[in-house]
């Protein structure tokens, strides 16, 4: 069984969650040479220390809240702080589907495997459920695909994925590749449907992800008196009425966020259904307003 088959026979989860990095330290730009001194030794005596504690209550609440899809890259730290997370939680490994991706920098630097074996090594794993390539660096993913094919046939990977692909990129993947993408990861709202794309990833059994999934609260978004009235008639939030939407459509929304009650109301979305015409009515909000980077129009290296 693929793992499309999977995500409707309800082995894979609907929902993931996805921390992130850690954030960011009191900062002391524009500040005193007395003042800079003082920040610093608060960052690292016990800001950092504050904020790591915090990111590893925070996911470790959410797994024992029922979320078992954990949505990371290399790029946002060395997993340290998941490994915790995960070991605190008590939540028994097998339960968990666990993702990882390649940074950019890795792919720059040919060190796919090198950052993958470390990454694993931090989060305490033995394997990861899923790797994925964080953007298709041009010029370098091809290369970057064939060494995650060596890891999953290492059987320190148990399936492969994307990110941030359009139609040409996983034509180009599928030319070479011994093992198919069976998961993709790119930006999807009501702002931003992509339903073309959607589409194609499905015709090809691929798993689709969404990132941005409520906009980031965008204005255009939050205040439309659409969503005010889904909110009175279903009696749910206007986030949860857009999670939900993506379920519906047959996509993972990836959320995140570090509070509790935030993580409750993201995963309370199982108790009810959006009607066709509701549904389509979402369908309808497409502007087709991206929110984040176009892979085919970014520097790949600030990213």
């Amino acid at each position: 069984m693929n793992l499309s088959e999977m995500l409707h026979d309800g082995a894979i989860p609907q929902i993931g969650i996805g921390p992130g990095g850690l954030g960011y330290t009191a900062k002391y730009s524009k500040k005193s040479k007395l003042v800079k001194l003082g920040l610093r030794v608060y960052n690292k005596l016990i800001g950092r220390k504050l904020l790591e504690n915090n990111y590893i209550n925070a996911v470790c609440n959410a797994l024992q809240m029922g979320y078992r899809l954990i949505d990371y890259s290399s790029a946002y730290g060395s997993g340290e702080l998941i490994g915790r997370a995960v070991k605190k939680s008590g939540i028994p490994r097998e339960e968990l589907f666990i993702t990882t991706r390649v940074s950019n920098k890795a792919q720059r630097n040919h060190q796919v495997r090198e950052e993958f074996l470390t990454s694993l090594h931090n989060m305490g794993l033995e394997y990861v459920d899923l790797l994925q390539f964080h953007w298709p660096v041009t010029g370098l993913y091809l290369d970057t695909w064939r060494e995650m094919e060596k890891l999953k046939e290492a059987g320190l990977v148990k399936h492969l994925g994307v990110a941030n692909c359009h139609q040409h990129h996983l034509e180009e993947i599928f030319r070479i590749c011994k093992y198919r993408p069976e998961v993709g990861q790119f930006e999807i709202h009501p702002l931003f449907t992509q339903k073309p794309l959607i589409q194609y990833y499905k015709e090809q059994d691929i798993v689709v992800e969404a990132y941005t999934p409520i906009a980031r609260y965008d204005d255009r978004l939050v205040r439309l008196p659409l969503l005010k009235r889904l909110e009175k008639k279903y009696n749910k939030t206007f986030v949860q009425i857009i999670l939900r939407w993506h379920v519906q459509c047959g996509v993972i929304p990836l959320v995140r966020s570090l509070s509790y009650n935030h993580q409750k109301e993201n995963f309370d979305i199982f108790d009810f259904e959006l009607d066709e015409e509701d549904m389509k009515a979402i369908d309808g909000i497409n502007i087709n307003s991206r929110l984040r980077y176009d892979p085919d129009n970014c520097d790949f290296s600030i990213l």
